[in-house]
C-alpha cells in the first residue's frame, strides 16, 4: 500500500495524531526539537528472513518507509505507525522518479523526522544510494547505511554454488544488465573476456545482445543459469549454454526479475543441486 500516494488525508492525520500523543506524554518533537535522519537499508535479496537485525531494528524505529519494489512486503509490518511510501521501480510499469524519491526525503526530513530507506539486495550495489546520500548531506541532515544481503552471494550459498574455484575461476563479476541511457555496460565486454563467473543484474531486456558478446569470446558450451524470484517460493531457474539459453528462455516462461550466471566454476553445482527449480537440457557436457 503507498500510503503517500494513495491516502494523503490519512497519513497527515498520522502526523497530526503523533503530534497530539507527544503533547499528551508531555514531549516536544518538534522540528526544532528532533534531528532528521534518513537511513539506508538494504533488506536482502527477498526473502523475509534475510535481512540484517540492525536493519530490522531501523525499521523499527522509523517514522517514514520509503520502500521498493523488491523488497519482501512483511517487512513493513516491524513498523505499523510509520508513514508507507512505495517509490519502486520496475521496467515498462508506472515508476516513481528518483527526483520524486528525493522530494519525499526532503519533506520528512524538514519536519525532523527518522526516514527509513528501503531496498532490495545490498545497499551499495546498483541501489542509487550515492545520489542519496548526497542528497542528505546537501540537506544537512544525518545519513547512515545499512548493508545487506546482495542477491548475487544469496543466490550463491542458497544453491551451493561456487563464485571462484580455485583453478577455473578467480573472480566474480557483478554487472549491471543496462546503463542510465539504457544501453549495456562497457563493463559486459571486458567480463566477456575474463574467466570469471560473471552476475548481470536486471539484464534479461538485453540478453540477446549479452548471449552475442560472450559467444564472440567464449565457447558456446558455457554454462549459463538464469534464476528468477531468486530466494522467494516462487522461483524459477533455468540452465543451459551460450548456444542454447535463449530458447529455454522461452520455452520456461523466465522473465525479469532475475539474474543470469554465466561461468564454469557454478556450472556442476547448479547441475547437481536438487534444491533448484530447474529445467536442465539433456546432451549438456558440465564441468567433470
Amino acid at each position: 500500500m503507498n500510503t503517500c500516494a494513495m491516502h494523503p488525508v490519512k497519513y497527515g492525520l498520522q502526523l497530526l495524531l503523533k503530534k497530539r500523543l507527544t503533547i499528551f506524554l508531555g514531549l516536544n518533537l518538534s522540528p526544532m526539537n528532533r534531528k532528521a535522519k534518513l537511513s539506508l537499508v538494504g533488506c536482502g535479496p527477498g526473502a523475509l528472513d534475510l535481512i540484517t537485525l540492525r536493519g530490522v531494528e531501523a525499521i523499527k524505529q522509523a517514522d517514514v518507509l520509503l520502500y521498493d519494489a523488491l523488497i519482501h512486503p512483511d517487512l513493513l509490518h516491524h513498523n505499523h505507525g510509520a508513514i508507507k511510501c512505495y517509490v519502486g521501480k520496475r521496467g515498462g510499469k508506472p515508476s516513481c522518479s528518483q527526483n520524486d524519491i528525493m522530494g519525499y526525503i526532503d519533506r520528512y526530513t524538514a519536519q525532523g523526522l527518522h526516514v527509513c530507506r528501503l531496498k532490495g539486495g545490498d545497499i551499495s550495489v546498483f541501489a542509487r544510494a550515492a545520489e542519496e546520500v548526497l542528497w542528505a548531506h546537501k540537506l544537512g541532515i544525518d545519513v547512515e547505511m545499512i548493508p545487506g544481503i546482495s542477491i548475487y552471494t544469496a543466490i550463491a550459498a542458497e544453491h551451493q554454488l561456487p563464485l571462484t574455484h580455485r583453478g577455473i575461476s578467480d573472480s566474480f563479476w557483478a554487472v549491471t544488465g543496462h546503463t542510465a541511457d539504457g544501453l549495456l555496460s562497457k563493463d559486459m565486454e571486458l567480463a566477456a573476456r575474463s574467466n570469471a563467473t560473471v552476475m548481470v543484474y536486471m539484464g534479461m531486456g538485453h540478453l540477446t545482445e549479452i548471449i552475442s558478446l560472450f559467444l564472440k569470446h567464449q565457447s558456446p558450451e558455457l554454462p549459463v543459469a538464469i534464476i528468477q524470484n531468486g530466494t522467494l517460493p516462487e522461483e524459477k531457474c533455468v540452465l543451459g549454454q551460450l548456444s542454447t539459453i535463449e530458447g529455454l528462455v522461452d520455452d520456461q516462461g523466465i522473465s525479469s526479475p532475475a539474474l543470469i550466471v554465466i561461468g564454469w566454476a557454478a556450472a556442476k553445482a547448479m547441475a547437481k543441486n536438487s534444491k533448484l527449480n530447474i529445467h536442465q537440457p539433456e546432451n549438456i557436457a558440465w564441468v567433470a
